[in-house]
């Protein structure tokens, strides 16, 4: 995880800085809010920790350019100025999150991760992977070790099933339900025939087998290392 900290209390900056790095943290550091701008919109953050009063640029300003450029990056404000108005101006701004000094370490940890998990139950999913077997959910691209396949619309969205549910058994009804949205059973190999189909096209050649079928409950895809 990359955190960018723009502080320009040197004490309270090596402070944060060392903490982060052994929580095991890799940390950009920039003392004034111009440098920080810099470094926050031509690189890529897991999470920025943004002093609200810094010399230069202030911290809403870098918040507020941020998010004018549609960078989501999420942000953590720090700032002396513990009323309610100002931490409406720092969330309104596009914070994150926001925490008063003086802050214990711990306290500001929890929060990092908490905007963490939020950014990441948020983040749209855009592609997915099995061993070496990848799907690029923007091109409606598969490929294997390289080699791009070309699947048919049924048998693109019953992979990609497959895959959203990596190292799970898929039953029969699930696959009905959510691939050919039947709910009921059709009584007809039609699973079998696309699953076929599908294995033919994804394994075949390949030392390991992804795909494989349980018997009696159903199917699974999975990398067996």
């Amino acid at each position: 995880m990359r955190v960018l900290v723009i502080e320009d209390d040197a004490t309270v900056a090596d402070y944060i800085v060392k903490g982060l790095k052994e929580s095991g943290y890799n940390v950009d550091y920039a003392a004034d809010g111009k440098v920080g701008l810099v470094k926050a919109t031509t690189e890529n953050y897991d999470v920025a920790i943004v002093d609200r009063m810094l010399p230069h640029v202030d911290g809403l300003t870098i918040i507020q350019t941020l998010r004018a450029s549609n960078n989501t990056t999420p942000v953590l404000i720090l700032s002396a100025l513990g009323d309610v108005d100002d931490r409406v101006k720092g969330l309104k701004a596009g914070g994150d999150d926001y925490l008063v000094k003086p802050f214990a370490f711990a306290e500001l940890l929890a929060r990092i991760e908490a905007v963490l998990r939020r950014q990441e139950s948020t983040a749209t999913q855009t592609r997915l992977k099995v061993g070496d077997l990848e799907m690029d959910l923007l091109a409606h691209k598969v490929t294997r070790a390289g080699e791009v396949f070309n699947l048919q619309p049924r048998e693109y969205k019953l992979l990609e099933y497959l895959m959203r549910h990596a190292g799970q058994v898929v039953t029969r009804t699930m696959l009905l339900e959510n691939v050919w949205d039947y709910h009921f059973d059709p009584q007809t190999n039609v699973i079998d025939v696309h699953i076929s189909r599908l294995r033919q096209k994804i394994d075949k050649g390949f030392d390991k087998q992804l795909l494989t079928t349980v018997r009696g409950a159903g199917y699974m895809l999975d990398d067996p290392e």
